[in-house]
């Protein structure tokens, strides 16, 4: 079973800020989540690919593989 709670990493220590579902010795594994990389272009913006993503006049159409199918 894989669950997710929430803590905080403070002077070396996880300090765990849910109740564990478990009570039982079990391995667990550790993501940081940092926002210090985040940059202001990799914000989510609005309309950002406006322009650069085009679909084809023949998406509708059967594909040839399906043919024999139809």
């Amino acid at each position: 079973m894989l669950t997710t709670i929430k803590g905080v990493y403070d002077d070396g220590k996880i300090i765990l800020t849910e109740q564990a579902p478990v009570t039982t010795k079990t391995n667990v594994m550790v993501t940081f989540l940092t926002e210090e990389n985040k940059t202001t272009d990799e914000k989510r913006m609005p309309g950002r690919l406006k322009g650069k993503v085009t679909i084809p006049d023949d998406f509708d159409e059967p594909l040839d593989d399906l043919k024999d199918y139809m």
